[in-house]
Parts: structure tokens; C-alpha cells; sequence
């Protein structure tokens, strides 16, 4: 009985949702003033940006990895500001640290909504920096993924390689990124702590996405799920309303591993019609064809 009691103790002890937070709190529009991003890393080579929802309502996180060669950003913000000034500085710290002059950038996308490409022409002129087009065959060419939706593919930042994972459903050109360094899976807009929407039309291929991505998490092991937002109160299945202007007792913005097997669960039992399913860390919400 001992041991059991000390097994259970442990478990409990490691489970991810009693850990301490990830992050400091970020900026929630609650302070009467308050920068327009907020910059704090993850370890030394990955970043975490988050624009107030004060200069947009959506308050996206933007994600920066570097490697050895290049770094990647995913996604440029949702307008209202200018995102560049803060990739910039972090990417001069890191280079500082490392004493070089210069690495090139890459800039992608979750997926092509406006919340997450404001930023975009910020960085057409922006010497040594690709920017990723927007559609699916685009992204598939960019990352060579020859069979879209069902290829993974490696993206190599020089002593850091990336998955790089479709996931159409909530956007056509929708992209998850798995980092095995840190074990952590970038999930856009497909799983964060908020309303998951999904289009009628795109429920199919929603689901199918989530098989996809539980697929391959079964072999390459997930220690945190970062997304692109976060529309959940600290209470347990509550979220903010539509375009709220403050987010005070916000959701932690790491959800646990659970999370991406629970919707994926919530999903198949509701067939082949979506609906309005409420979760303590996301709400899944059909919205109309798109």
C-alpha cells in the first residue's frame, strides 16, 4: 500500500497541469498601459512574442527558433503595430550572445488568417529573410512537401530540426511545428486555450488533421502544446467574450498533452456534424462554411 500511495504521489506530482507556469504572465490588456509586445524565451534559442490586446483584440503569440544557420519565425501578428521592432531585438540579443553579425530569416505561418500575416510586408525589404506565401501549395513548396496533407517533412535550422506537419481544418494552408529539442508542438489555431473554430466544410479534414498529428506524436513524444492564442479564463471551461478589450485571470498559454488527445477524442464522437462542445482548456466551436 506504501508504494502504491507513493506511486500515485509522484504521478500526481508530474502531471503537467500542476507544474509550475512556463511563463511570466503575459500582458493582458488589464494594466492602463502596457508595451505592444511582450518578448520572454522559452530557453536561449526559442522565443515567445505576444502582441497586446491593446493594439488587436486577437493578441496572437508569434514563436522564433533559431539553429545554427537560420532561424524561423512563425507567423507576424495580427496588425495594429509594428511586429518587426520586437524581432529585431530578440533576434540582435541572441546574435549579441553568440558574438556573430548576422543569421537568415525564414518567415512562415501557421496559417494565412489576417490575425497571424499583418506583419508581412514589415519584412519583404528586410535584408537575408524569406517570406512563405500564403496558400497551401505555396507552403508546400517552400518546405518540400510533396504529398500535402499527408507528407511530414524535416526543415533543418542547422543543428535543429523542425517537423513540419500539416494540418488543414481550420484554414486550408494550416501548419503544426514539432521541435524535438524541446519537445514542444506549435499548434496555430488548431488547439490553444480558447474557441477552436472549425468550418462546417472543413470538419473532415479537421479531423483528419488531428488523427494525423496524434499519429505522430505517438512516436515523437510532446511535452507542452503552445498556440497561437489564448480566450480561456483561469476557470475551467469559461472563455472571454468575442473581441473582450482585458483578459484578467487569463489561461496559463501551455496546455498539456492530454489536451490535443482529448479534442481528438471530442471530435470523432461527434461524427460527421460538429458542434459546440465546452472542455475545461478549449471550447470547440463550428462556425460557417469558409
Amino acid at each position: 500500500m506504501r508504494l502504491a500511495a507513493l506511486g500515485l504521489a509522484l504521478a500526481l506530482l508530474a502531471t503537467p497541469a500542476a507544474a509550475k507556469p512556463l511563463f511570466q504572465p503575459w500582458i493582458g490588456g488589464t494594466a492602463a498601459a502596457e508595451p505592444q509586445t511582450q518578448t520572454q524565451r522559452y530557453d536561449r534559442d526559442t522565443y515567445v512574442i505576444r502582441q497586446s490586446v491593446k493594439t488587436n483584440f486577437e493578441a496572437p503569440f508569434l514563436y522564433l527558433l533559431f539553429g545554427r544557420d537560420r532561424a524561423l519565425l512563425l507567423d507576424t501578428g495580427a496588425g495594429g503595430l509594428k511586429i518587426r521592432p520586437a524581432v529585431d531585438a530578440a533576434i540582435d540579443q541572441w546574435l549579441g550572445e553568440r558574438h556573430r553579425q548576422s543569421i537568415p530569416l525564414v518567415v512562415a505561418h501557421t496559417h494565412g488568417h489576417g490575425d497571424h500575416r499583418q506583419g508581412d510586408p514589415e519584412f519583404r525589404d528586410r535584408p537575408d529573410t524569406t517570406v512563405i506565401g500564403l496558400t497551401a501549395p505555396e507552403v508546400a513548396a517552400a518546405f518540400k512537401i510533396a504529398d500535402w496533407p499527408n507528407q511530414i517533412v524535416d526543415f533543418d535550422l542547422g543543428g535543429r530540426v523542425l517537423k513540419v506537419i500539416p494540418t488543414p481544418g481550420h484554414q486550408p494552408a494550416h501548419i503544426m511545428i514539432y521541435d524535438a529539442r524541446t519537445r514542444l508542438l506549435l499548434t496555430g489555431d488548431t488547439l490553444y486555450p480558447g474557441r477552436l473554430y472549425v468550418p462546417l466544410n472543413m470538419f473532415g479534414d479537421f479531423k483528419a488533421s488531428l488523427d494525423r498529428v496524434v499519429g505522430f506524436t505517438r512516436t515523437h513524444p510532446v511535452k507542452w502544446v503552445l498556440g497561437a492564442h489564448i480566450e480561456m479564463t483561469g476557470t475551467p471551461g469559461k472563455d472571454y467574450a468575442n473581441a473582450a478589450p482585458s483578459h484578467p485571470d487569463e489561461h496559463r498559454l501551455e496546455l498539456p498533452y492530454a489536451d490535443l488527445l482529448a479534442l481528438q477524442a471530442a471530435v470523432r464522437k461527434m461524427g460527421d456534424t460538429p458542434a459546440r462542445d465546452v472542455h475545461p482548456d478549449f471550447i470547440v466551436t463550428p462556425v460557417p462554411p469558409r
